[in-house]
């Protein structure tokens, strides 16, 4: 086990205030991440900053138009690392909250998530696998927010960003799955923004509703969704969303690759997602079938599923590919299982690095 400095911060207040604290708090995080991201849109897409920005200022203009709130967090999150003397402007905070659809679908990262529905205790678990460039395992931290007559929010997110992976006290949770699909529309909200909106929601219901109100995704994602009453998978993208419901055992598992939607233009691109979606659903069996009637808990999901290698380097538990180094290196950066049940406070145990390696770290537990 590796020690591992994990940022845990605690924001409340205005949207500005919010973002303000964010960008004071990790204001070095968000400096390293904003490098690494003009790397990596250089190297893979041959993207200088300015032409980021040129995207991201539309960006804007759609955040201004359907999330101002969001927006005005952003603005304080730039200011607030600003008070370190160090310049970074709006755009250059929109620009991170908008990375995915200003790739125009040119990365290939890859995530495993899992919603199940278990009965004995009734529950529900929400987990995944967050696979990423290594460098950015460096920055990740744990924030929560409480905000005026708003759910409170625990999630693990990228430095500057507002919305990631996690779930609020209404025992809404969400995962991220990473679609590569045209076409990509500057006109609607990006996905790290519909993260944070589906968290401010107190149902999955409503969070598809909110969605579906603001017009969808910028650009082809995943958004595996649960609350108390079960999970839903969100296929979104801009010409429309599907919505998955979970199998007759209660499993819902997803990749890096659409199962229904097919309303976008999605060539083949990760060949490890199929691969990885089999094996998770095998995987999901034989622990139904070997639990005995006992429902698994997060020490029992690491070890049997998130910690699984089969397929290296595309596999469950990531790993860099030995071919490709530099800013192209993906790993498993964190896993997180959330458990929701009636009556209780939803919780979650988060685990950095990649699980089963004896190089991760100890289980953080959220709230904290």
């Amino acid at each position: 086990m590796t020690s591992y400095d994990i940022p845990q911060i605690k924001l409340s207040g205005s949207p500005y205030e919010i973002g303000f604290a964010h960008g004071r708090k990790l204001a070095a995080q968000v400096v390293s991440q904003l490098a690494i991201y003009r790397a990596i849109f250089q190297e893979t897409c041959k993207f200088d900053w300015p032409h980021v920005l040129g995207i991201a200022e539309q960006f804007r203009a759609t955040i201004h138009r359907l999330a101002p709130d969001l927006l005005e967090e952003m603005r304080g999150i730039a200011d607030g690392v600003g008070q370190d003397g160090v310049t970074v402007t709006l755009l250059d905070i929109v620009a991170l909250n908008s990375r995915s659809e200003i790739a125009l679908g040119k990365w290939d990262d890859g995530c495993t998530s899992l919603a199940w529905e278990l009965r004995d205790p009734a529950r529900q678990i929400l987990a995944q696998n967050w696979d990423w460039r290594t460098d950015v395992g460096e920055n990740l931290a744990m924030v929560s927010i409480k905000q005026a007559q708003k759910p409170d929010i625990w999630m693990v997110t990228e430095p500057g960003i507002v919305g990631k992976i996690g779930f609020n006290s209404s025992s809404v949770g969400v995962c991220l799955n990473a679609i590569r699909a045209s076409p990509v529309s500057t006109a609607l909200l990006p996905i790290h923004l519909l993260l944070r909106i589906a968290l401010q929601c107190d149902s999955v219901e409503r969070a598809i509703a909110t969605i579906e109100r603001l017009g969808g995704a910028a650009s082809s994602q995943h958004i595996l969704a649960a609350d108390v009453r079960g999970s839903r998978g969100l296929e979104l993208s801009p010409r429309g969303g599907v919505y998955l419901s979970a199998d007759p055992d209660g499993v819902l598992v997803h990749t890096n690759h659409f199962l229904e939607n097919t309303l976008v233009d999605e060539p083949p691109w990760l060949s490890g997602s199929p691969h990885r979606l089999a094996r998770a659903r095998a995987l999901c069996t034989d622990i139904m079938r070997d639990s005995l009637g006992r429902a698994p808990d997060a020490g029992v999901l690491r070890r049997r599923l998130f910690s699984d290698t089969t397929n290296l380097p595309q596999a469950i538990c990531c790993c860099p590919d030995p071919e490709r180094g530099g800013l192209a290196s993906i790993e498993t950066l964190f896993n997180i299982v959330m458990v929701f049940a009636v009556g209780t406070a939803p919780s979650a145990e988060v685990v950095f690095g990649r699980p089963g390696s004896e190089k991760e770290s100890k289980v953080f537990v959220l709230p904290w």
